[in-house]
């Protein structure tokens, strides 16, 4: 019989969303507050070049980036370089696109092939 662990497991897969939930939290409880930036960077900030905490536009950068050329931790959009990335072309550790470069493409691909080499 398999020995149990008193330990609760954590399925490391699901922390990126937990994640992206506290960055939001984080820029929803500064926003109420009356807080328009940090560390010199916008938190919300949205336009032709966007530079802030949640950054949405043609050239973001922020923790939380959207846009056509995004970087940041959780990244989305056309080009897009972030450990967390989605978009057509994406780079990072955990990148999900039609063109990913990263751990967890790589894993994917690893894991496809040997489904049907088998």
């Amino acid at each position: 019989m398999p020995e149990k662990s008193s330990s609760m497991d954590i399925d490391w897969q699901n922390s990126a969303g937990f994640a992206a939930l506290g960055l939001l939290a984080i820029a929803l409880v500064l926003t109420l507050v009356n807080i328009e930036t940090v560390a010199g960077y916008e938190v919300l900030s949205a336009g032709q070049s966007a530079f802030g905490f949640l950054a949405a536009g043609n050239f973001s950068l922020g923790a939380l980036s959207a846009g056509i050329f995004s970087v940041g931790i959780f990244s989305a959009g056309i080009f897009s370089v972030g450990i967390f990335s989605i978009g057509i072309f994406a780079v990072g550790p955990f990148a999900f696109g039609i063109y990913a470069v990263g751990f967890y493409a790589a894993q994917q691909y690893v894991a496809s092939s040997e489904a049907t080499s088998g």
